[in-house]
């Protein structure tokens, strides 16, 4: 024990052995914790490769972590093991792999730190031992949801592929039924054993006639106890019905957003809707608070393909109109581009070239959704005619009504100089993937596996 004091008769006083100790620990846990604070990505935004590979870890985009700290003894003494989180809040949890740290285990005076926010979840764990102490980092990959995935009869086949793409995607079944009358006898497998697990819901609305049994099903689940749901609606039928052009007309769009609204919320909250390349990005606001939409492009998949083709270093990029350059020039912007436009000519409403040169090249024209084709072709034609290679397209959704996909087919195509070399649509529209299978120039890119991640969301 130190005593201190003033001179002479002073009053003599005792301090503390650990006051000292207690004030440097309290300064070195304040100057950590706003170190390490200055680390963190932002509570909207996810880590990042560039913030990851600070740690020496291997890392995956897309891939979700959970981060944590050890204070440890410099001699290597001890272990730690990962711990297992549970659920909270209806989410179902959160199961960590497990992982050892060598080291001794942190001290009683270890305070926690968490900070939660969008996607991961980081955890510190701060403390102070004796000299000599390291710090251990440990990333470990947090266990993805596992997704009951219910499924329309139309997207059958769909929903498969989305199963194979992941481990942890399971499917169920509803039973499909009529009352003589028509309208549906529904019945949901196996509903009391997905209580409190994660649901999804794969839609097709490919006519009036499906979409009122579908909505009861979507409408039903959420009611189920479950911790939570996602309606994915590849194709947002109504998209192209978004506005009104003179008093009197109805804008579908808005009333399929409003019933979508509707939807019931689960234990864990509102319900995500995913959509793929929705017609018009204002649609967006069309939706209401009750919900969360999550929209969602096919545009990977097509790059991906472009990439695989021979003359891959010879594409170029064109649009049918304004429209579908600004809906889609900023995820293409490493490509030469050339953008068209529809110009009248009397009675007549002619396709010209706005901007860029298509010579020599091979020319995919891009856009979201494809009905009878007849501004596709008008657009090859043009193309053509400025010296254009070969010309392709790219659609999302292959609507095709009235079979008109027909007229791409290369032995209906009017010669040679008017074909598609390749016409890619995804599988948004199952009947129409159906109806094209095996016929040039279709291909089909399967939005399986992006539907797959997104159900990780």
């Amino acid at each position: 024990m130190r005593l201190s004091g003033g001179g002479g008769g002073g009053r003599r006083t005792r301090r503390n052995p650990w006051q000292g100790f207690l004030c440097l620990a309290s300064a070195a846990v304040s100057t950590i914790m706003i170190c390490f604070a200055s680390d963190l990505p932002s509570p909207r935004n996810e880590l990042q490769p560039a913030q990851l590979s600070k740690r020496d870890v291997n890392f995956t985009p897309g891939d979700v972590y959970e981060r944590r700290q050890w204070l440890t003894d410099g001699n290597g003494n001890g272990s730690g093991k990962g711990r297992r989180g549970g659920g909270g809040g209806g989410g179902g949890g959160v199961i960590a792999d497990e992982a050892k740290v060598t080291g001794e285990q942190p001290s009683r005076a270890s305070q926690r730190w968490r900070r939660s926010f969008s996607g991961p979840r980081q955890e510190k764990r701060v403390g102070f031992g004796g000299s000599g102490q390291r710090w251990c980092w440990e990333m470990a990959k947090r266990a993805k949801k596992q997704i009951n995935l219910f499924y329309c009869a139309e997207s059958e086949e769909l929903a498969r592929k989305v199963a194979d793409h992941s481990d942890v995607i399971q499917l169920q079944t509803i039973n499909w039924r009529n009352f003589d009358d028509g309208f549906p006898n529904l019945f949901i497998n196996n509903a009391h054993d997905i209580r409190g697990q994660h649901v999804a819901f794969l839609a097709s609305f490919s006519s009036p006639g499906v979409i009122f049994e579908q909505i009861s099903a979507i409408f039903a689940l959420p009611k189920l106890f479950i911790s939570s749901f996602t309606l994915v609606l590849p194709f947002f039928p109504t998209g192209s019905f978004e506005r009104m052009e003179e008093e009197g007309d109805v804008a579908t769009a808005f009333t399929m957003a409003r019933i979508l609204s509707m939807i019931p919320k689960s234990r864990g909250g509102p319900t995500s809707i995913v959509i793929y390349d929705i017609h018009a990005l204002q649609e967006r606001f069309y939706f209401g608070d009750d919900v969360l939409p999550c929209f969602e492009t096919g545009i990977p998949l097509l790059l991906q393909r472009l990439h695989e083709l021979p003359d891959a270093d010879n594409i170029t990029i064109a649009f049918p109109d304004d429209g579908a350059w600004k809906r889609f020039h900023k995820l293409l912007m490493h490509f030469p581009m050339v953008v068209c436009a529809k110009v009248r000519e009397g009675d007549k409403r002619i396709v010209r070239i706005k901007e860029g040169n298509p010579e020599g090249r091979h020319v995919v024209i891009v856009d979201d959704l494809v009905q009878s084709g007849g501004t596709l072709i008008e657009c090859q034609k043009v193309l053509a005619a400025h010296g254009a290679g070969k010309v392709s397209t790219y659609v999302t959704h292959g609507v095709f009504p009235k079979r008109s996909w027909e007229r791409f087919l290369h032995n209906n195509a009017e010669g040679s100089d008017h074909q598609f070399a390749y016409f890619w649509i995804t599988d948004s529209c199952p009947l129409t993937v159906k109806a094209i299978a095996n016929k040039a120039p279709f291909e089909v890119l399967s939005l399986a596996g992006s539907i797959a991640n997104a159900l990780q969301i």
